[in-house]
């Protein structure tokens, strides 16, 4: 019989910043640099897009869904006027209650005469459009929206979208079903292509041969020729004051939370009225600093990235823990009620926008909560004293703010 037993691996008891047993992450693995080998095929360019998906914090734990999308690696559909490219539940999985839709329209390009079967939420990112469309009472709206401006289109209603000069417009659209396209919408082109043509001459009161020469294939998005002057275009459409605005300037509106680290501007249906369901929060967060640990209770967080860089960590059930970064460009998804934080790890200001399924905005902040307890109750939680915890921040920050500044 040999002499030989099977021996236990040697593990550290968990600690502070690294509390898993088995233990993760490199930070484990400083006496067997082994462990960290990767000698597959590797992607260098990708990988150096994600440092904390490669060597995550030791405080993650597991996997979860992933939630980390992005409309640069999405295909762009380019037509003459403009192009548009997408993100639906078919290419992001978790992503089931918001589709989002990234658009350019040169100047003069014409999104075509259209309606969804979904609601059609968007942020102006660059530029100047005029939007058109039409409410459920019959009444017209025509509209001009610059960077930071909102629209929202009821599910059903018709509505156009022109750039302006100089240089054309750029926005994200959000739908209200994450598997609604940008492709798969009803368009006047294809509904008088395929009407018979007395049907046509009887709806309008005119001869057939009017619509001979109609398109026989959808625009979708094609040059036109500048809009004209905006008061003109709304006299001529029968615009009448009083309707409930299409629009909203969200980027001049006051913020929900302002401090030194950045600021919250809110969007839904108690300052936008017409926003039935979706609701949106503009943030801004200055270098050093984060979006304090939170979560909402009420609907999915859908993220677009719109300048600077950061990272989030998304805490789950199980538990999982899972840190991602994220860029221009890119879009995250943070399910209903999982904690998070988005840290500003850049240079630069970082924005993003915050969009929710829902007619209003719901956060539970984590110090909120925190400070609303009897502190002997916090303390057996987590072992902190109470005069330190005495210490911690009061109510809802939103951001959290530089210290010193």
């Amino acid at each position: 019989m040999g002499t030989d037993e099977p021996t236990t691996p040697h593990h550290e008891p968990a600690t502070f910043g690294n509390p898993d047993l088995p233990a993760e992450g490199i930070v484990n693995t400083g006496d067997n640099p082994q462990s960290t080998t990767m000698t597959g095929p590797q992607n260098l360019v990708i990988e150096s897009q994600f440092p904390n998906q490669l060597d995550a914090p030791p405080t993650d734990i597991s996997t979860q869904a992933f939630f980390w999308s992005s409309f640069n690696i999405s295909p762009r559909r380019v037509q003459d006027g403009g192009w548009a490219r997408e993100i639906t539940q078919s290419d992001f999985a978790i992503s089931n209650e918001i589709a989002g839709v990234n658009m350019y329209l040169e100047l003069g390009g014409i999104r075509e005469l259209h309606w969804h079967q979904t609601a059609e939420w968007a942020l102006m990112t660059r530029g100047k459009c005029r939007v058109t469309t039409l409410s459920r009472e019959g009444l017209p709206s025509v509209e001009d929206v610059e960077a930071g401006d909102l629209w929202y289109f009821p599910a059903g209603l018709p509505h156009s979208l022109q750039g302006m000069g100089p240089d054309g417009a750029e926005f994200v659209l959000a739908f209200d079903d994450g598997e609604q396209s940008e492709s798969n919408t009803l368009l006047l082109t294809e509904w008088f292509a395929h009407t018979p043509p007395e049907v046509l001459a009887k709806n309008f009161g005119v001869a057939q041969e009017v619509f001979n020469d109609i398109p026989l294939h959808n625009l979708w998005i094609f040059p036109g020729d500048e809009p004209g002057d905006l008061e003109t275009d709304q006299a001529s459409a029968g615009v009448e004051w009083g309707d409930e605005p299409v629009i909203f300037r969200l980027s001049r509106s006051t913020p929900a939370y302002e401090n030194s680290g950045g600021r919250i501007q809110i969007a839904d249906s108690s300052n936008f009225r017409a926003s039935k369901t979706v609701a949106a929060a503009l943030t801004t967060i200055n270098p050093g600093s984060m979006r304090e640990l939170h979560w909402h209770p009420n609907a999915d967080e859908w993220q677009y990235y719109l300048q600077g860089q950061g990272r989030m960590t998304v805490f789950n059930t199980g538990p999982h823990a899972n840190t991602t970064d994220f860029k221009a460009g890119d879009v995250g998804v943070v399910r209903r009620n999982l904690g998070h934080y988005v840290e500003n790890t850049g240079d630069d200001v970082l924005i993003y926008i915050e969009t929710f399924r829902s007619d209003h905005y719901e956060e539970v902040s984590l110090a909120n909560w925190l400070s609303h307890l009897p502190p002997a109750l916090v303390s057996a939680h987590l072992n902190i004293p109470i005069e330190t915890l005495a210490t911690f921040p009061k109510g809802t920050q939103g951001i959290v703010p530089i210290p010193g500044k």
